[in-house]
């Protein structure tokens, strides 16, 4: 007879532990306790097992039965219920641990020692402020393409497009460590080559560039010598460039002197 739910009620606690079948293997087990625990009995590669489906009353009698049956189901395709109860408890457990942002500690901490102080400071400065607060909770291996984008174009929205494009850098790197270890599939962030638009970097000239360019054009010399002069910065000598400026400033101060001895 199937159980109902003014049986379970009226049931009490006895000085052994009370099992109420339902059928197909469910029963309720009440312990001297008044625990009172879900259970499905079954068997597999030949041996009688048990498995816990829950508590009464968090779990009421239909979603019990709704639980037996999806058990039976896994016996009839070959698989053990508590075999892959435990698998799952593991996947979770690993996912819990493998979080990108622990990841992510743990790629800086292998490779930071290896880097200028300053730079260390920076790469996780900008990791804490721009990708954790989104992405750091997430188990890694669930990370897609999509969700990353989406944090990098938070940066890019404040304009600083250059800094979006190390964070893709340094995610990049996260990706393909947690890869090595076998923590990820693959390197997700290979999916965002050109999504971002690309940066334009500020050049600067050398030092000392722009006093030799002046220098050159207030030469008063050959032909030949002055056309050299204009190469010369092509080849970012900064020692050539030194050397002839105080060499112009020298003969500028020379012909100050002639002048005032020809007068």
């Amino acid at each position: 007879m199937l159980l109902t739910t003014t049986k379970i009620q009226n049931t009490a606690p006895r000085k052994k532990a009370v099992r109420l079948f339902d059928g197909r293997g469910l029963y309720l087990e009440i312990a001297p306790t008044g625990s009172r625990w879900w259970r499905f009995k079954y068997r597999f590669a030949g041996k009688e097992k048990r498995i816990s489906l829950g508590v009464y009353s968090d779990v009421g009698l239909k979603k019990a039965r709704d639980r037996r049956e999806e058990m039976r189901r896994l016996v009839a395709d070959g698989v053990d219920p508590s075999a892959a109860r435990r698998q799952e408890k593991l996947a979770t457990l690993e996912s819990a641990e493998n979080t990108f942002e622990a990841i992510a500690r743990e790629w800086f901490g292998k490779h930071s020692p290896n880097w200028e102080a300053s730079y260390s400071v920076k790469l996780l400065a900008r990791l804490e402020a721009n990708i954790f607060p989104w992405l750091g909770q997430r188990p890694i291996r669930d990370v897609k393409a999509p969700e990353l984008l989406s944090v990098l174009r938070r940066v890019e929205s404040r304009g600083v497009l250059e800094t979006a494009h190390r964070l893709l850098n340094y995610c990049g790197n996260i990706f393909r460590h947690a890869v090595a270890t076998g923590r990820a599939e693959r390197d997700i962030s290979a999916d965002l080559r050109g999504a971002l638009p690309p940066s334009t970097p500020q050049h600067h000239a050398p030092q000392g560039v722009a006093a030799l360019l002046r220098a050159i054009d207030g030469y008063r010399g050959s032909n030949v010598t002055r056309y050299a002069l204009q190469l010369a910065p092509l080849r970012g000598d900064q020692s050539f460039a030194d050397s002839f400026v105080k060499r112009c400033a020298a003969d500028a101060q020379d012909a100050r002197r002639l002048r005032d001895f020809e007068s």
